[in-house]
């Protein structure tokens, strides 16, 4: 399709962005509501954008690997990263984890502890420490993302924002040599940016197939992080940004 100067920028800023407003839009372009919508409709017959009621979102060209596939990509590093994270954790303390598969390994290393407050967006992981009577398990409100569980969107961030929790326990998709830590999802980047801003410690877990990887949207930077834990870093010149911005890394190569 031809693609009109008005349509561009409002390519640009799905790039920016993730996802655009409609009323957004009228005031940035000074044109009418349904000017925009049919602007909108034409990129998304042309497959260029993804509508959504009352806008659009960026259409993710770097299709994330399917959730059962990931649970087996680096599945003992995650164990042993899942297990060392468990060991920071004190009984008797409140926490956030949100979505992933390496989030979830670290769960079932917290078989051990009593009296924690849990909080997380991940059904998986409240249908795992359900089981553990001794702990308190709180699931958020949302959009149930039926590929992984996750539970997403503007009602899962309001109501993390009613806690503030000792320690948030995250994943990423991908981590870049910069020190930007990236993923997917607008939806789910926004729940995990609400879960970072508030606790009190912010665990990072990754294996180090993070660093290949690559995705659109960005969470945060490593320097938000008080701990990364990961199987070993690859990239030395992402190791010399952990340094720089004082991050405790614990490292758990297996033997």
């Amino acid at each position: 399709m031809f693609v009109t100067k008005r349509q561009s920028r409002i390519l640009d800023l799905l790039t920016t962005h993730g996802q655009v407003l409609v009323d957004e839009l009228v005031i940035e372009f000074g044109v009418t509501p349904q000017t925009i919508r049919t602007d909108l409709n034409e990129l998304s017959h042309a497959n260029k954008i993804t509508r959504v009621h009352g806008g659009a979102r960026q259409i993710d060209r770097r299709a994330n690997v399917e959730y059962e596939a990931r649970r087996q990509i680096a599945a003992p590093q995650k164990v042993l990263i899942g297990k060392a994270a468990s060991k920071i954790i004190p009984d008797n303390t409140s926490l956030f984890i949100n979505i992933g598969t390496t989030t979830e390994a670290f769960s079932d290393a917290l078989i051990d502890h009593k009296g924690l407050m849990i909080i997380t967006n991940n059904i998986n992981v409240a249908s795992r420490l359900r089981l553990y009577k001794e702990n308190e398990i709180i699931i958020t409100g949302g959009v149930v993302r039926p590929s992984d569980g996750g539970i997403v969107g503007e009602a899962a961030v309001d109501f993390i924002e009613n806690f503030k929790v000792d320690f948030a326990i995250i994943g990423t998709s991908a981590i870049d040599s910069d020190g930007s830590l990236l993923d997917f999802d607008f939806r789910e980047v926004k729940v995990a940016q609400a879960i970072i801003k508030n606790a009190r410690h912010v665990v990072l877990l990754a294996d180090s197939t993070k660093f290949a990887r690559s995705a659109p949207v960005r969470i945060g930077h490593i320097s938000q992080i008080n701990t990364f834990i990961t199987d070993t870093i690859v990239d030395d010149e992402f190791r010399e940004v952990c340094i720089k911005a004082e991050i405790q890394v614990i490292e758990v190569q297996a033997e």
